[in-house]
């Protein structure tokens, strides 16, 4: 289990990468956030109990929690790999047409 005194990292990601993680079969399992003074401040050298994916900025707008198994620099690209690991909980998911 998660270290529970460790922060949540928070990102809001579009539909379509929120589904690839959160859906059966799941077909995402690492988040890519370009290198830049603002990702390499949240992400290196830090430890997160989880993150939290949300989808869209509203208050009842889908969201879950997934396994934080660290971060990673692509060799060659300008790139962040955070790997993710199993989702531990989904709020709100799937939307109701």
């Amino acid at each position: 289990m998660t270290d529970p005194g460790l922060p949540l990292l928070q990102l809001n990601l579009h539909s379509e990468h929120f589904d690839a993680i959160a859906g059966t079969p799941r077909t995402k399992w690492v988040e890519w956030r370009r290198i830049c003074p603002y990702w390499t401040t949240r992400l290196v050298g830090r430890k997160y109990r989880a993150i939290c994916f949300r989808n869209g900025y509203g208050k009842l707008v889908p969201e879950m929690l997934v396994e934080f198994k660290g971060v990673r620099r692509v060799p060659g690209k300008k790139l962040y790999a955070i790997r993710l690991g199993r989702v531990l909980l989904k709020r709100r998911w799937p939307r109701k047409s």
